[in-house]
């Protein structure tokens, strides 16, 4: 807004000393007088029309802009859509899986928080139960799901995941 107050501005101190330059003229006043105020009429013609030209450049990389947002806007949330299907299938996956270990209900809360990164006292937080419990259902699940602890349990899960090279 404020370029084209500033363009407009110009555009009347252009047209201002244009008209002041054709009474000069009419007037007889001196040469140099003429100008130096045709000068100014030319220069602030040129600002102005530079000053335009930018506003609209800036308008259309604007539109532009706003354009590709909302494009990208469209895109992340399909691809929000498609990880939240990912996610439902993949965490189907990891409960078919605790099935076929046979983890109990409060066994498989435990080993999803331990999924998730949570610590003992957080499991315990969560759950409402003693550390020692966590602790103890932990190692259960070490035990069906015939791994040596909790990063290799995560790791059971991640592993089809990662490339090889």
């Amino acid at each position: 807004m404020k370029d084209k107050i500033i363009a407009l501005v110009l555009l009347i101190i252009m047209v201002l000393n244009f008209f002041d330059v054709l009474t000069d003229i009419s007037l007889g006043v001196p040469q140099w007088h003429i100008i130096e105020e045709s000068l100014i009429v030319l220069m602030s013609g040129v600002a102005a029309i530079f000053l335009i030209f930018d506003i609209r450049k800036r308008t259309k990389n604007a539109l532009l802009l706003k354009n590709q947002l909302s494009l990208s806007a469209y895109e992340l949330k399909n691809i929000t859509e498609e990880m939240s299907l990912a996610r439902k299938q993949y965490s189907q996956v990891i409960h078919d899986q605790f099935e076929l270990w046979q983890l109990t209900k409060s066994e498989q809360e435990v080993a999803m928080l331990l999924l998730k990164g949570l610590s003992f006292k957080e499991i315990c937080a969560v759950r409402e139960t003693k550390e020692k419990t966590a602790r103890q259902q932990a190692s259960t699940i070490y035990s069906k799901s015939a791994v040596e602890g909790r990063h290799d349990f995560a790791a059971w899960f991640l592993e089809d995941f990662i490339a090889s090279s």
